[in-house]
């Protein structure tokens, strides 16, 4: 008997067997092996490149060595901006480092109504509604549009932040093929006429800088009684008269529903935002997850924003350089006989087109041993089969870097032989 005058429970000395534990992280074994292949031979981790340095707009330190940036989204060089880097610099001071807190609690400050009311006054709207990231302007504004019952139509090539915002959500998702007038109308047609629809575009496609053909999408999709949403990320600071994107420049304001942008391009600071002339536009701030749950920018990131967007209201000087920059640098390689995502300069970004991971894995290595980093990009980043170097252009790249950065192509793909 113990002390409590109850017997002791009879020990079980040959327990059932427990269940191995199941390893969550095997799943990755591929990756990582595929990883390691590219390693072992010779590459660089292409997606572990450090700046050891930044030191202007078109120049880093990188493993030790001086090196030309044309991958990088700073289309329109406004990270070393005097007037941008002050205004960070004075938010700092008066409001510290952060937030700590979601905009619907304590998060909103003084500049993040200023950086509301630049996007207003940029894009001649009433509505603007800033995020912590464009990934999640995307995330949030999809998945809280359209719910259960509606449609999200969507261009087979989009962006991951659009494929995930429409997971996030509930409504049905229905894809068309990239850049098809005719296969967007087509699904259209198939749905039923009552339900709600929000067709989701793209103005510049991140990986092979095509634009899509905005003008006839959006006359299809007003024609079955949708709503539209423009990815302007790409083109904003520097596409259309005042650099508000695509939809601008091919004379559809007014006819966008929504447009989103990011600040971590043109803007050159970190944050996302979507602009409406909704009545309504409001209200999703009352509704939408991640907007609600989400700790706000700091306010040292917002005015720099604030003051880069207030620049590009009237930069039609660096727009100019820019458009000349992408024509010499695609004019250029199309010379030397490299194959290209475009067959014109349609936009910032240089697609070089390869044949197999191996090859572009060799010519991204050659190229950042003789002091250029551009961007290797790959399924399912990447169209299927598609292996590429992704060159970003930006307005502070001077003729001079250019031929350079040419000269090094050339060199680069002789090497390996993509070129003779």
């Amino acid at each position: 008997m113990t002390e409590t005058g109850l017997q002791p429970e009879r020990l079980d000395l040959d327990p059932a067997p427990v269940a191995p534990e199941r390893d969550l992280m095997s799943k990755f074994d591929p990756l990582i092996a595929e990883r390691q292949r590219l390693l072992d031979s010779g590459v660089t981790d292409p997606f572990a490149i450090v700046m050891e340095e930044v030191r202007s707009a078109t120049e880093a330190v990188i493993k030790g060595r001086e090196t030309i940036l044309l991958g990088t989204y700073n289309y329109m060089g406004m990270t070393f901006d005097p007037d941008v880097i002050a205004a960070g610099k004075q938010a700092l001071e008066r409001f510290g480092s952060g937030t700590n807190g979601s905009r619907m609690l304590n998060g909103t400050f003084h500049d993040h109504m200023e950086v509301e009311q630049a996007l207003r006054d940029f894009y001649g709207v009433s509505g603007a509604i800033v995020f912590s990231t464009g990934y999640m302007a995307n995330l949030g504004m999809i998945s809280t549009l359209v719910g259960k019952g509606e449609y999200v139509i969507l261009d087979a090539d989009s962006h991951a932040s659009i494929y995930d915002g429409c997971k996030q959500g509930y409504a049905e998702i229905v894809r068309f093929r990239h850049n098809s007038v005719e296969d967007l109308d087509k699904r259209l047609g198939r749905l039923p006429k009552e339900a709600g629809k929000l067709v989701v575009l793209e103005g510049v496609y991140s990986m092979l800088g095509d634009v899509a053909p905005l003008k006839e999408m959006v006359a299809v999709a007003k024609k079955h009684g949708a709503m539209v949403l423009s990815d302007e990320a790409h083109s904003m600071g520097f596409y259309g008269p005042t650099g508000r994107g695509v939809y601008e420049d091919q004379g559809l304001e007014g006819q966008v529903d929504f447009v989103v942008g990011t600040f971590s391009k043109s803007v050159g600071t970190v944050g996302g935002f979507c602009i409406s002339d909704h009545p309504k536009f409001e209200a999703i701030r009352l509704a939408c997850r991640p907007y609600i749950f989400t700790a706000s920018l700091p306010p040292s990131v917002v005015a720099t924003a604030t003051a880069s967007i207030r620049k590009l209201m009237t930069a039609t000087e660096k727009r100019r350089r820019l458009w000349d920059n992408a024509r010499h640098l695609h004019g250029g390689l199309t010379q030397l006989g490299f194959r290209l995502g475009t067959k014109t300069p349609d936009s910032a970004i240089v697609a070089v087109i390869l044949e197999d991971q191996q090859q572009a894995a060799a010519m991204w290595q050659a190229l950042l041993d003789g002091g250029l980093y551009v961007n290797m990009a790959r399924p399912p980043a990447t169209p299927a089969g598609t292996f590429l170097l992704r060159c970003s252009l930006c307005a502070e790249h001077s003729r001079e870097q250019l031929d350079r950065v040419l000269g090094m192509f050339a060199d680069a793909g002789r090497a390996v032989g993509v070129i003779a």
